[in-house]
């Protein structure tokens, strides 16, 4: 039977070295972090594959909640240059596997989830990994946490179809925002930064992920 141990290092050189993920820290936080623990215990032995990992559907979510697939968080991460001394957002924490890989990189970070489950199990694994950097927050994520802002970066937890103009505006000068940007069934991973008061984003590569809670661009209204 494989080992979590061996299990991580076989993700972090067959999913990620292999697709350009090459910042050191970031690639130690990912070997560091036992994944398997963010994940229901019927779901462990497929904690490390590459795939959006289901959770228990929270009672009362407005839709299903998943753990991203390990490459597409890595690949946010790393396009979202996190510096030692900046603070995060992490909108749709789920269980914090992704807010405990930010506190690895990041002086702190704050960690926002709808649900309030999904929120109190996220800060038992961080208790038992140690981390104090992390401050969690429970609301609406489009809503952001602006009375812990202004922040250096703000990940996007999912897919979206749009960007709401409050999330931007809970960033600093030059700040910048990731997510996985929906268009039909294709998606694009994008960097957005946050300058002069405007939002301007870039796409850097291919990515698919489940839909983030309230990110869905409602129908247009046809005559």
């Amino acid at each position: 039977m494989l080992s979590f141990a061996a299990a991580r290092r076989y993700m972090v050189d067959g999913q990620l070295r292999i697709n350009d993920v090459t910042n050191p820290h970031l690639v130690g936080a990912f070997q560091a972090i036992p994944r398997e623990r963010f994940v229901p215990a019927d779901k462990a032995e497929l904690a490390y594959l590459d795939m959006d990992l289901p959770l228990a559907e929270p009672a009362g979510a407005r839709s299903p909640r998943y753990l991203l697939k390990p490459l597409v968080l890595a690949k946010l991460i790393e396009v979202a240059e996190v510096r030692e001394t900046e603070r995060v957002l992490d909108v749709g924490s789920t269980t914090g596997y992704s807010s405990a890989v930010l506190a690895a990189l990041a002086k702190e970070v704050v960690s926002l989830e709808e649900d309030q489950a999904l929120a109190q199990a996220a800060e038992k694994n961080w208790a038992h990994l140690g981390r104090k950097n992390i401050v969690s927050r429970v609301g609406p994520l489009t809503e952001g946490a602006s009375a812990e802002g202004p922040y250096d970066v703000i990940v996007l937890n999912g897919a979206v179809e749009f960007v709401p103009e409050n999330l931007s505006a809970q960033l600093v000068e030059g700040g910048r925002l990731v997510c996985v940007l929906r268009h039909g069934v294709a998606g694009k991973g994008m960097v957005y930064r946050f300058a002069a008061g405007v939002l301007s984003g870039r796409a850097v590569f291919d990515a698919a992920a489940p839909l983030l809670p309230g990110f869905v661009r409602p129908p247009a209204f046809a005559f």
